[in-house]
């Protein structure tokens, strides 16, 4: 689709007026109009309170004309798993998992690795090449070869140390030491648990990336633990395989 086409649908799937496009991103409705017939096309500072405004990336405003790969993990990127600036604007560079609200959420290329590693193997990926594939693939991207010009000298790890220490600290009966928490995006493990009351409640948002982890319980059996926290609180559950019948261990404000 060319961008004047992809302009139209969006403003028509948002329920959005050519006036209220033109008031939102500080434009005359004629620039709107001109947009949607195709004789001249937003400059980039427009592009980018558009890509705010309808949620979606510049490259899926000018019709993709580039494949995004987020150049942490090496992932092909979807606008719904592109990351965001603590602003809430796309950056197009990296997904969810590798970088959040300004944050990189990885410093250590083997960690990552690691992670990548258990979501690829199975049918089209051993174990081995999939640990060979990201070892070859990792230094090519631009976070990994620009590393010490783009990280923050240690402070988010300094920040995720402090969380798995508070963790640690509360001893909830039967879970494992807190080791390593990783990236995870709300979307994928936004639990609906039980109240006491009888009613069923989320406390994630699905659009934010948190620290997380699962672990074995101590005690065996067939349920795991989970632990999500950010700036704000400390989240423990249990569920059982992929994630049925969870129960809320511990809701801790920070």
């Amino acid at each position: 689709m060319n961008t004047k086409d992809i302009l139209l649908e969006l403003r028509t799937k948002n329920g959005l007026s050519q006036d209220d496009v033109a008031e939102k991103v500080f434009v005359t409705r004629q620039a709107v109009s001109r947009w949607e017939n195709g004789e001249t096309v937003p400059n980039t500072e427009t592009l980018k309170l558009l890509s705010k405004l309808f949620n979606v990336s510049i490259n899926t405003l000018l019709g993709e004309p580039r494949k995004l790969v987020c150049q942490c993990c090496g992932m092909p990127l979807e606008d719904e798993i592109i990351s965001r600036e603590k602003d809430g604007t796309l950056n197009e560079d990296y997904c969810k998992w590798c970088y959040a609200d300004g944050n990189y959420t990885y410093s250590d290329m083997d960690d990552l690795i690691d992670v990548c590693v258990k979501h690829m193997a199975g049918e089209n990926f051993t174990e081995e090449q999939a640990r060979s594939y990201m070892k070859e693939i990792l230094p090519k991207l631009d976070y990994w070869k620009r590393y010490e010009e783009l990280s923050d000298n240690g402070q988010f790890d300094e920040f995720k140390q402090q969380l798995i220490d508070e963790i640690n600290a509360l001893d909830v009966k039967g879970m494992p030491k807190v080791g390593k928490l990783n990236a995870l995006v709300g979307k994928y493990v936004n639990l609906e648990y039980p109240l006491p009351n009888g009613t069923k409640a989320k406390f994630l948002d699905d659009g934010v990336t948190y620290l997380g982890t699962q672990l074995e319980p101590e005690f065996g059996g067939d349920r795991c633990f989970g632990v999500l926290a950010n700036m704000d609180f400390i989240l423990i559950c249990t569920y059982e395989a992929d994630g049925i019948n969870p129960e809320l261990v511990l809701f801790k404000k920070r």
